[in-house]
């Protein structure tokens, strides 16, 4: 019995002077490993939380576009925008508010609200389609040159045919005709063949045909 409280007695000393080296150490580490598991909880609470107020911002905004009123739709994706510009939702929002400046006439609106999304976005394709909307208010605009920049940038394959046929009609108001047929010809060769769209484009190589 003697022996055994001995070795018990050895087991347990030999643990106090591990702790005594160790402990601290050990405690640190449980620390840091409590504290990022709370740290990660708080963070997706957070993004959650994030995300919830941003779309009842969005469903709010989308109540205010219906009635039509430029301003106020303005302020409400302004909103989005301000606050929660990593979100899809403020693109999307200031997307709704462009098209809205541009049906009222308020360009400088709908451009300011169209380059936000472009420089604000991580989504290509929604991007691909700003670039779009863009370059055909400078075409409106008469600067051709600035449009046929933004359509020459990098897109994706799908808007190729919409690429091209826009920098057709840029090119043929920019009165550079040979470069407009090739962009026309472009165009036909990424559009689907029975579509309405491909008929339009070929009207409009046809018409350039005829102007000679």
């Amino acid at each position: 019995m003697a022996t055994y409280d001995l070795e018990e007695q050895e087991k347990i000393d030999g643990l106090k002077s591990w702790w005594e080296a160790y402990g601290t150490l050990v405690i640190i580490i449980v620390a840091i490993l409590i504290a990022g598991m709370a740290g990660q909880q708080a963070w997706k609470y957070y993004k959650t939380q994030q995300t919830e107020q941003a779309a009842e911002l969005y469903a709010s905004l989308l109540q205010v576009e219906a009635s039509g009123d430029p301003k106020k739709i303005s302020d409400a994706a302004h909103l989005l925008m301000e606050g929660f510009p990593a979100s899809g939702y403020a693109a999307r929002a200031a997307l709704i508010s462009a098209r809205a400046s541009f049906e009222s006439g308020d360009m400088q609106n709908a451009k300011s609200r169209l380059q936000w999304t472009l420089d604000n976005t991580k989504e290509e394709e929604l991007k691909d389609l700003v670039r779009l909307r863009l370059a055909g208010i400078l075409l409106d605009e008469r600067k051709y040159d600035d449009a046929v920049r933004l359509l020459d940038t990098k897109h994706g394959e799908s808007f190729d045919g919409l690429y091209a046929d826009l920098k057709g009609d840029i090119l043929t108001s920019a009165g550079k005709i040979p470069e407009a047929r090739a962009a026309y010809q472009t165009a036909l060769g990424k559009l689907g063949k029975k579509g309405t769209y491909h008929s339009i484009v070929q009207m409009k190589l046809d018409a350039l045909a005829e102007g000679k």
